[in-house]
C-alpha cells in the first residue's frame, strides 16, 4: 500500500543537504591526511570522544597517549604541546563532523518514516544509506588502527577504503535524491537505471580514485615534481618489483603515481562520453558538471605535482574530485531514467 503522506522533494533536499555535509567532511578529511593529524587521537570513543580536552591535565594525558605510538617516537619525538592540539584539532573536527553528519542523517530519517512520509520503495534504500554511513565510522577506526602500533602511518589501503567509502556515499545520496526529485515531477516514475556506458564511466572512476587514494597514502606525490614527464622520464626511474603484480602496482610509489597521472586520461575519455550522453538524453546541466568539474580536476592534479603538494591546492584537488564523483552521478542518473 502507498505511503498516505510521501514527500519526495523535503527529502531530496534532505540528501542533498546530508551529501554536502559529507564533502566537507572529505575536505576535512584531505586537511587531516595533509596535516600529518590522523594518528592523533589514539583511541576510538563514540559518544564521549565529541568532547575534545578541556584542562591542562586531560591535554597532557592525549599527548601521553599519543607519544607512545610509532609516528611520535619516530618522526614527531620533541614535538611541543601546541604543535600536538594543531594536529589533535583536524582529527577531532573530522570525527566531530562524523558524528554530527549521523545525527542529521538518522534523526530526520527517524521523523520521516513517523510521518509516513518515505514514499514507497525507498525506505530500504534510506536504511541501506544509514548503515554504510555507520559503517564508514568503523572504517574509519579500522583505517586509524593499522598507524598505531609497527607502522608510523595508517594502511594506504585502508585510506583508500575510507575514501571511497566516503565518495560512494555522496554518490548514493546524490542518486537517490534525483530519484525522489523526478517521483515528484511525476507520481509513476521509476528509479533511474545504471546504463553500460555510465557503469563504465563510473568504473573508470573509481580506478582513479583508487590510486589517487593509493597516491595519497604512500606520499607518492612527492617522487615528482615535473609534468608531463616524472624526473625528466616518461616511465620513472625507481619503480621496484615487490612480490607480486598487485604488490607493485598498488605499493610502489612511483608506478602509482605514474599509473594516477595517466589513467587519468583514460577515465576522462569516459566522463567526457557520459557527458555527451547526458546532453543528448536533454540533460544540459549534469553535462556541464562533468565537463567543467573535470577540467577543473585535472588542472589542479597538474599544479599540486609541479607545486611539490602545496597543501592548498591538494585539498582543492581531493574537494573537485569529490564534486566530480556528484557530477558523474548526475549525469549517469540523467541517462538512466525511464521513460514512461
Amino acid at each position: 500500500m502507498a505511503n498516505p503522506f510521501p514527500r519526495p522533494v523535503a527529502i531530496a533536499r534532505w540528501l542533498l543537504f546530508v551529501a554536502a555535509l559529507v564533502f566537507i567532511m572529505v575536505v576535512v578529511g584531505g586537511i587531516t591526511r595533509l596535516t600529518e593529524s590522523g594518528l592523533s587521537i589514539t583511541q576510538w570513543k563514540p559518544i564521549t570522544g565529541a568532547i575534545p580536552p578541556l584542562t591542562h591535565d586531560q591535554w597532557m594525558e592525549a599527548f601521553r597517549l599519543y607519544q607512545q605510538i610509532p609516528e611520535y617516537q619516530q618522526i614527531n619525538r620533541g614535538m611541543s604541546l601546541a604543535d600536538f592540539q594543531f594536529i589533535f584539532f583536524w582529527e577531532w573536527l573530522h570525527r566531530l563532523l562524523g558524528r554530527l553528519i549521523g545525527m542529521a542523517f538518522a534523526l530526520p530519517l527517524a521523523w520521516f518514516a513517523w510521518k509516513r512520509a518515505i514514499p514507497a520503495g525507498y525506505g530500504g534504500r534510506l536504511v541501506a544509506l544509514l548503515a554504510l554511513g555507520g559503517l564508514q565510522g568503523a572504517i574509519g577506526w579500522w583505517m586509524v588502527k593499522s598507524g598505531l602500533s609497527l607502522r608510523t602511518d595508517v594502511s594506504h589501503y585502508r585510506l583508500a577504503v575510507h575514501l571511497l567509502t566516503a565518495l560512494f556515499i555522496i554518490g548514493g545520496l546524490v542518486w537517490t535524491a534525483l530519484d525522489l526529485l523526478a517521483l515528484s515531477r511525476n507520481g509513476r516514475a521509476h528509479p533511474a537505471r545504471l546504463r553500460p556506458l555510465a557503469l563504465v564511466a563510473l568504473l573508470a572512476l573509481f580506478v582513479q580514485l583508487m590510486l589517487g587514494a593509493f597516491t595519497a597514502g604512500l606520499d607518492a606525490g612527492y617522487v615528482s615534481n615535473t609534468w608531463p614527464l616524472m624526473n625528466d622520464h616518461l616511465v620513472p626511474e625507481g619503480i621496484s618489483w615487490l612480490g607480486s603484480l598487485w604488490a607493485t602496482v598498488s605499493s610502489d610509489p612511483y608506478l602509482v603515481h605514474f599509473l594516477h597521472r595517466w589513467w587519468a586520461w583514460g577515465a576522462a575519455l569516459a566522463l567526457i562520453l557520459l557527458a555527451r550522453q547526458a546532453k543528448r538524453a536533454g540533460q544540459r546541466a549534469p553535462s556541464i558538471a562533468i565537463n567543467a568539474t573535470l577540467g577543473t580536476q585535472i588542472i589542479l592534479g597538474i599544479a599540486t605535482v609541479l607545486s611539490g603538494i602545496a597543501l592548498p591546492l591538494a585539498v582543492l584537488h581531493q574537494a573537485v574530485g569529490a564534486l566530480l564523483v556528484a557530477s558523474a552521478a548526475w549525469g549517469a542518473h540523467a541517462i538512466g531514467v525511464r521513460r514512461i
